[in-house]
């Protein structure tokens, strides 16, 4: 008799702390993701992708380029510096007159998200004012240079200034001047249905790799738009295929050995 009034003893206290736990707060559903500020690349059905070319107007090789171009029935988008479009508005005249688009690359080309709020909505309108003045339109793509902003600015240049941000998903670093051949095969390497190519139009082996490059990518397939249209023709991924249940496991193949001239 004894134990078992020991046993209740010690139970008790047990039973009214765990009566007194505090009952577990139910968990709050999480926010949907917000949509992305930036666009690298997108999702299209078909063979459809966006050259652009970045820095320009260049007084010479501009023009080459529109040239080249023109003979492929190719039209690209040109993300532009305001301190170039001051010098050169002809330029950017014949470009839109020839069916290419025109975006806002900043007026001299600074780091921006190392800049004041202030400074760069200054370097964004001043390269905007610039192009309204040569085309009597006004942008609505934006390039970063460096591909760098700030998450508040991504914020400010969408929401406030308008611009849909557009960054790239191949990259031939043609600025390093690696020579015509590498600036293409890399361009034909990368490039995928739905790519936003960057390129610079104040290069001069960025402009002999064109013909080439534009060959082999129509070779391909490929259908060339601007930007702006790439964004029209977006469509959302698919879901990915759920694998089918029961399916036996495959054998894995025997390991091949590496070739002595790898």
């Amino acid at each position: 008799m004894l134990r078992k009034f020991r046993a209740l003893f010690f139970l008790i206290p047990a039973t009214v702390a765990f009566a007194q736990q505090p009952s577990p707060t139910p968990t709050k559903p999480k926010p949907p993701p917000e949509p992305p500020t930036t666009v690298s690349s997108v999702h299209v059905d078909g063979p459809y992708i966006a050259l652009t070319f970045d820095d320009g107007p260049h007084e010479k090789l501009t023009p080459r380029l529109l040239d080249l171009l023109a003979q492929h029935h190719i039209h690209a988008t040109f993300f532009v510096i305001g301190e170039n479009v001051a010098q050169h508005p002809e330029i950017l005249q014949r470009a839109v007159r020839e069916g290419h688009e025109i975006g806002n690359h900043s007026w001299s080309h600074p780091n921006l998200a190392k800049m004041s709020d202030d400074a760069v909505r200054s370097q964004i309108k001043r390269t905007e004012e610039a192009i309204i003045g040569a085309i009597a339109s006004r942008p609505v793509l934006l390039r970063p240079p460096y591909g760098s902003l700030t998450t508040r600015q991504k914020h400010f240049i969408h929401d406030d200034l308008g611009y849909e941000i557009i960054l790239w998903d191949v990259d031939p670093l043609d600025w390093k001047e690696p020579g015509p051949n590498i600036v293409s095969s890399r361009i034909l390497k990368e490039t995928r249905p739905g790519s936003i190519v960057l390129s610079h139009d104040i290069h001069a082996q960025t402009i002999q790799a064109m013909p080439a490059t534009l060959t082999e990518l129509e070779a391909k397939g490929f259908k060339f738009v601007t930007v702006s249209e790439l964004l029209k023709l977006r469509t959302p991924v698919p879901p990915p295929t759920p694998k089918p249940v029961g399916t036996p496991a495959t054998t894995p193949s025997a390991p091949v050995a590496p070739s002595p001239n790898g």
